[in-house]
C-alpha cells in the first residue's frame, strides 16, 4: 500500500510575503523587505494607483547601467535615486530606509530614514515617493528632495536645487529664478517686477497644469506668473520642468497622456548662452540651428573626439613654446566673462590695446575686447576657465594666447560658398578694386563733360552727389538749401509718421529721392552723425536705402531712395485706390519684410531694435518686393522727448507690444509682435484693431484665433481674393499661425524674426499656438491692467529711465541678488 504524503499547508503570512516577491505590485502601498532588480526574472516595479507612475530600473545613456527612478509612463524619469549595474537593487530595508545597491553590495543612494518610524512606501497618483510611519504621516518625500525635475503640483521653495552634472538651479529669497555653473557662477537669471522682489516671506515655485510656471508668496494675491509653455492652456497634458545634462532648463510635455511622445516647449537659455557647454577652452557656435563645440584653432585637440562638450586641450602649452607667443584672433567670439571672478579683471581699452596688453603681461592668458558701447577690456588669468560663444552677430572679440604660428579653424570663420576654394592673392584683389574705382571716375568724368559741364542748373548738390560716393555706400552730406531746392520748398507731400514728415525730391542727376524731414531730434552734430553712419552701414535686400543726411543748425532731414508704389498700407486698406496686392505678391512681401527685420536684429554690425513696424512703415518697390523704411530713428529721438510714447504715437497704437503698456523693456520681441500684427493684417486685409459685426464686435486678431480654432480659416483671408485668384492655403495656414506665435503677451513666448523667416518658409514646423490676450487681459507683475488702462486713458508717458534700468532684465541679467557671482552685463550683450 502505498502512503501519500500530503503537503503541509503554509502559514498565511509567508504565503502573502511569497506572493509579494514573485509578482509585480501593481498597488502603492510598498511594505518593508520589498526589493526590485533591474533585470532577470525578478525584475518588479511598484506602480501608483492609476499605474501613470512607477519606481522602477530603466536604461541609462551608460551600456549595462540602469537608473532607479520614479518614471512617468515608465520611461520618463521625474526623479532618480542613483545609476547601477544590472546585478543592483533597490530596497525598502525592515529597518526604514530606502537603500540603492550596486552587484557589488556597495551602497549608492540610502535615504537615512531608519530609526524614524518608517513602517511602509507608497508611491502617489501625482508621482510623489513617500516613505510613512504608523500614522501615514510622510518621514521622507521625493518632492521634498528633487534631483533634476520638477512636476505638476510639485512645491519648489528656497533651499531645495535642482542639479544635473555642474549645473544647478534654484529659487532665491527675492523670487529670483537662477542658473548656476558649480554652485557659483550664475547664467540665467530671471526675475520678478523690483516691486515685489523686497517683499517676499517664503517664496515657493510651481508648474501649473495650464502650463504657467509661477512664483507664490504670502505677500502675494494669488501667483505671479515667470513661464509660459509654449503649449500654454491645455489643462490635459502632463508637464514636468527638468534641469537637463546640457546646463538648459526646460518645460517638457506629453500631450497624449501616458503613451504619448515627450517634447520640450520652452527652454530658459539660447544654448550657447549656457556657461561651460563645451567645456574648457571650447566655444560653441550653430550648424543650421543646431549648437556644436568647436576648438579656437587647430593649436587646439579635442579632450575627447567622441564627447567634444569636454572641451578642449593645447597642442603645445605656453612655458613649451619654443618660439615667441601671438594672440590669437577670434572675431565675433565672447569668452564669457563674470564679476568677482579672482582670475580675471577689467579695464577700459580700446581692442589694439586690449590684446596687446595681454601679449605683453606674463599673467594673461585671454582677453575679450567688449565692442558693445562700454569700452571694456576683460583680461584672463592662469587658472581660469574659458568658455566662449561664436555668432556673426556678437560684436565682441576674443584674444587667445598660443605659441606662434596661429592656424585658424576654418569652422570659425564666417564666409560665403562661392564653390571657389582656390585662394586669390591680395594683390590681385588690390588691382581689381583700384581698376575699378578709376574706372568709375572715368566714366563720372566723361559724363559731366558731355553732359553737364555748361548747364547751369550743375550746381553744388552734384559735387556732393558723384557716382564715386554713392557707389562707396557713404552716406552724402547735403545742406539745407540744396533739398529745400530739390523738393521745390518740401511742395509735395508723400506722408508724415512718428518721426516726421516726407517729401519728393529730385536732384539734379534727375534720380528722384524721399526726404524726410525729422521732428523733435535735438542731438548733437557729432551724435546725429554717428547714428546716421550706423543705418546707412546697413545694406539689405529688404531695407529702404539711405542716401544722404543733412544737419546744418537745427535742421536734420534723411534723404532715401524713393519707391514709387508707397506703403503697404495702400494696398491693403485703401480699397478705392485701385491697388491690389495678389497672394503671391502678399506672401513674398510678408516674408521679404521678415528677412529684413532679421537682418536688423541679428545680422548687421550693431543690431537695431525698430520699434515702429506697421504697414506705413513698409515700403513696395517696382517688383513688388518689400523694403523696411524708418529703421535706426528710435535712436535719434531726443531722451526727454515724450512724443514717441504709447499715449500719443500716432496710428501706431494697435502694433504696439504689452511691454509698452507695463513700463517694460523694449528689445527685439518687441518688433516680432508688431510684425505678427502686419502679417495678420496682410492676410486678412484688415486693420487688426478693427471691431464689426463680422467680428461679433471683437477685437479682429481674437476673432481670427477663434475662426482658426475652429478650422475656418479661409473666413480670415481678404475677401478680395476671390475665386478667381490662386491662392496657396498652406501658405495661408502657415502664416495665421506664424502670427498668432508673434503676437503672444509674454515676449519669450514670441519666436525670433530668423525662426519666423523658417515658420513661413515652410522649413521648421509650427504647433498649435495658445490664444493671444487682449489689451485688457494682459496681467504683467505688480500691475493692475485697469491701472493701466488709465495711464494709457490720460496720455501718461513710458517712463525711458525705467524702462533702462531694468533693460538687462529682459535678457537674463541683474545685477541685484545674492552675493554669488554673476556673469558680467557686458558679457551677453549683442548676442
Amino acid at each position: 500500500m502505498e502512503v501519500k504524503l500530503l503537503p503541509l499547508p503554509l502559514p498565511l503570512p509567508l504565503l502573502l510575503l511569497l506572493l509579494l516577491l514573485h509578482f509585480p505590485f501593481s498597488f502603492s502601498t510598498i511594505p518593508l523587505g520589498s526589493v526590485i532588480y533591474p533585470s532577470g526574472s525578478n525584475n518588479q516595479n511598484w506602480q501608483s494607483p492609476n499605474s501613470t507612475f512607477s519606481v522602477s530600473f530603466v536604461p541609462s545613456s551608460s551600456p549595462d547601467s540602469f537608473l532607479a527612478a520614479v518614471s512617468f509612463a515608465g520611461n520618463v524619469p521625474i526623479w532618480s535615486a542613483g545609476t547601477v549595474d544590472s546585478r543592483g537593487s533597490l530596497r525598502l530595508l525592515p529597518s526604514g530606509s530606502l537603500r540603492l545597491t550596486n552587484g557589488s553590495g556597495a551602497t549608492v543612494w540610502d535615504s537615512r530614514t531608519d530609526r524614524l518610524g518608517v513602517t511602509s512606501g507608497s508611491i502617489k497618483d501625482s508621482g510623489e515617493l513617500v516613505l510613512l510611519n504608523n500614522r501615514s504621516v510622510p518621514v521622507w518625500s521625493s518632492f521634498d528632495n528633487p534631483t533634476d525635475t520638477i512636476v505638476q503640483s510639485q512645491n519648489f521653495t528656497i533651499g531645495k536645487v535642482l542639479r544635473s552634472g555642474p549645473y544647478s538651479f534654484q529659487l532665491e529669497r527675492s523670487g529670483n529664478l537662477t542658473l548656476r555653473w558649480n554652485n557659483n557662477t550664475v547664467y540665467w537669471n530671471h526675475g520678478l517686477n523690483s516691486s515685489f522682489s523686497s517683499n517676499l516671506s517664503s517664496p515657493s515655485l510651481g508648474l501649473q497644469t495650464n502650463g504657467v510656471v509661477s512664483i507664490f508668496d504670502s505677500s502675494l494675491r494669488g501667483g505671479v506668473d515667470t513661464v509660459y509653455s509654449g503649449d500654454y492652456g491645455d489643462s490635459d497634458t502632463f508637464r514636468f520642468l527638468k534641469l537637463d545634462d546640457d546646463g538648459n532648463l526646460k518645460i517638457y510635455s506629453s500631450a497624449s497622456g501616458n503613451s504619448g511622445p515627450v517634447t520640450d516647449h520652452w527652454s530658459a537659455v539660447d544654448q550657447c548662452l549656457v556657461y561651460g557647454y563645451c567645456g574648457n577652452f571650447g566655444i560653441c557656435s550653430y550648424n543650421d540651428t543646431d549648437p556644436i563645440c568647436l576648438c579656437p584653432s587647430l593649436n587646439f585637440d579635442f579632450v575627447d573626439v567622441d564627447d567634444k562638450r569636454k572641451g578642449c586641450k593645447r597642442k603645445l602649452e605656453l612655458n613649451d613654446c619654443s618660439g615667441s607667443t601671438t594672440m590669437l584672433e577670434l572675431a565675433h567670439t565672447r569668452l564669457f566673462t563674470y564679476e568677482n571672478d579672482p582670475n580675471s579683471e577689467s579695464f577700459f581699452a580700446g581692442s589694439s590695446p586690449c590684446r596687446a596688453n595681454c601679449l605683453s603681461s606674463s599673467a594673461c592668458l585671454a582677453s575679450v575686447s567688449m565692442s558693445d558701447g562700454s569700452g571694456n577690456c576683460w583680461q584672463k588669468r592662469p587658472g581660469s576657465f574659458f568658455t566662449g560663444y561664436q555668432r556673426p552677430s556678437v560684436p565682441s572679440t576674443s584674444y587667445v594666447k598660443v605659441c606662434g604660428p596661429v592656424v585658424p579653424n576654418t569652422l570659425l570663420i564666417a564666409k560665403k560658398d562661392d564653390g571657389n576654394n582656390s585662394k586669390v592673392h591680395l594683390w590681385i584683389v588690390a588691382v581689381a578694386v583700384i581698376g575699378g574705382l578709376l574706372g568709375l571716375i572715368a566714366v563720372e568724368v566723361g559724363l559731366w563733360w558731355c553732359c553737364c559741364r555748361k548747364n547751369p542748373r550743375f550746381g553744388t548738390l552734384s559735387s556732393h552727389y558723384t557716382l564715386l560716393e554713392y557707389a562707396s555706400g557713404a552716406p552724402v552730406q547735403f545742406t539745407y538749401k540744396e533739398l529745400q531746392r530739390c523738393t521745390k520748398s518740401f511742395k509735395e507731400k508723400l506722408g508724415a509718421g512718428g518721426f516726421g514728415t516726407v517729401y519728393k525730391g529730385v536732384l539734379t542727376n534727375r534720380t528722384v529721392v524721399a526726404v524726410k524731414q525729422l521732428e523733435g531730434i535735438e542731438q548733437g552734430e557729432k551724435q546725429f552723425r554717428m547714428e546716421v553712419a550706423t543705418i546707412s552701414s546697413t545694406h539689405h535686400l529688404n531695407l529702404v536705402r539711405l542716401i544722404g543726411f543733412c544737419s546744418q543748425g537745427r535742421h536734420r532731414l534723411l534723404v532715401y531712395e524713393f519707391m514709387r508704389n508707397g506703403s503697404l498700407d495702400n494696398f491693403l486698406f485703401a480699397v478705392d485706390s485701385g491697388k491690389f496686392l495678389t497672394w503671391e505678391y502678399r506672401f513674398n512681401i510678408a516674408l521679404g519684410t521678415a528677412k529684413g527685420i532679421t537682418y536688423l536684429h541679428e545680422e548687421c554690425r550693431d543690431c537695431i531694435v525698430h520699434c515702429d513696424i506697421k504697414p506705413e512703415n513698409i515700403l513696395v518697390d517696382d517688383n513688388y518686393a518689400a523694403k523696411v523704411s524708418d529703421f535706426g530713428l528710435a535712436k535719434l529721438l531726443n531722451p526727454k522727448d515724450n512724443r514717441y510714447n504709447m499715449s500719443s504715437v500716432r496710428g501706431t497704437r494697435g502694433y504696439l507690444a504689452p511691454e509698452w503698456l507695463a513700463n517694460l523693456p523694449i528689445t527685439s520681441k518687441s518688433d516680432v509682435y508688431s510684425y505678427g500684427m502686419v502679417l495678420l493684417e496682410i492676410v486678412s486685409g484688415k486693420r487688426n484693431f478693427d471691431v464689426s459685426e463680422k467680428t461679433n464686435h471683437k477685437k479682429f486678431s481674437i476673432w481670427a484665433y477663434e475662426e482658426f480654432e475652429k478650422g475656418n480659416t479661409e473666413a480670415i483671408l481678404d475677401t478680395r481674393l476671390g475665386e478667381d485668384q490662386t491662392v496657396d492655403m498652406e501658405q495661408v495656414r502657415r502664416m495665421v499661425k506664424t502670427s498668432f506665435w508673434c503676437i503672444q503677451e509674454q515676449p519669450l513666448q514670441r519666436p525670433t524674426m530668423g525662426k519666423v523667416v523658417q515658420m513661413l518658409e515652410g522649413i521648421t514646423e509650427i504647433k498649435k499656438p495658445p490664444c493671444p490676450k487682449t489689451i485688457s487681459e494682459v496681467s504683467f507683475s505688480g500691475n493692475s491692467m485697469s491701472t493701466r488702462s488709465m495711464l494709457v486713458a490720460s496720455g501718461a508717458t513710458r517712463s525711458s529711465s525705467s524702462s533702462a534700468t531694468r533693460s538687462f532684465q529682459t535678457m537674463g541679467i541683474t545685477s541685484s541678488g545674492p552675493a554669488s557671482t554673476r556673469i558680467s552685463e557686458g558679457s551677453l550683450l549683442g548676442s
